[in-house]
């Protein structure tokens, strides 16, 4: 069984509680049917790693103004480029067989976005366990459990699943054929993509009223 902490951060991870809903240790422990010392433990955990904030006496479920954003995404496209390069080096035969399997699979739930989004991490995160580094994989899981701050996905804009999926293919063809240089710049772009693509939804809620934060 999970504990408190996990159990908080994965219903962070997957939208129960989105950026600025407020945390409450009653209801928490309620839920997840456990006891509110190791809620209260957990939640003390996540505001030290800035997942959560102070809004007055209550804890909320934080948001990143776009300098942290952009600070994110700078940190994570250098880390999931050597982890690429890494993985085309590194790789079994069986681990380049999965990712190529789950490109292929992920076709299946085209208009999905929050099917792709899930999908999508897992993805990345064996692409980061294919670089055999364990260093590198540690602090990538840092970088993407503060994506979970972010509200929506990038996949949801229009056409954006489609091409995402185009370059998961290309990253797993450079990592197949060993090629580091080729991967590293495919997972590189890749990011680019997600970040301008994030932006660009931004401004549109922007000039449209809306509120929240895409990815």
């Amino acid at each position: 069984m999970k504990d408190a902490y996990s159990l908080i951060l994965s219903a962070i991870d997957n939208g129960i509680y989105r950026p600025g809903d407020r945390l409450v240790e009653s209801e928490l422990a309620e839920r997840f049917g456990v006891s509110r010392t190791p809620v209260r433990e957990a939640l003390q955990r996540l505001e030290t790693q800035s997942m959560l904030k102070r809004d007055g006496r209550s804890l909320i479920v934080a948001t990143l103004d776009h300098n942290q954003l952009a600070e994110l995404y700078t940190v994570r496209a250098e880390l999931e480029a050597l982890a690429a390069r890494l993985a085309a080096r590194h790789a079994t035969p069986e681990e380049v067989r999965v990712l190529a399997s789950m490109v292929q699979d992920d076709r299946a739930i085209l208009g999905d976005p929050q099917a792709l989004s899930r999908s999508n991490r897992r993805f990345h995160h064996q692409i980061h366990l294919a670089s055999h580094n364990r260093y590198l994989v540690q602090q990538l899981d840092l970088v993407h459990r503060s994506m979970a701050l972010m509200a929506r996905t990038s996949l949801a804009a229009k056409g954006r699943d489609a091409v995402s999926l185009d370059e998961h293919q290309e990253i797993v063809d450079a990592i197949a054929k060993r090629d580091g240089e080729h991967a590293e710049q495919a997972l590189r772009r890749h990011i680019s993509m997600a970040f301008e693509t994030r932006l660009k939804e931004d401004a549109r809620l922007a000039a449209a009223g809306g509120i929240g934060l895409d990815v």
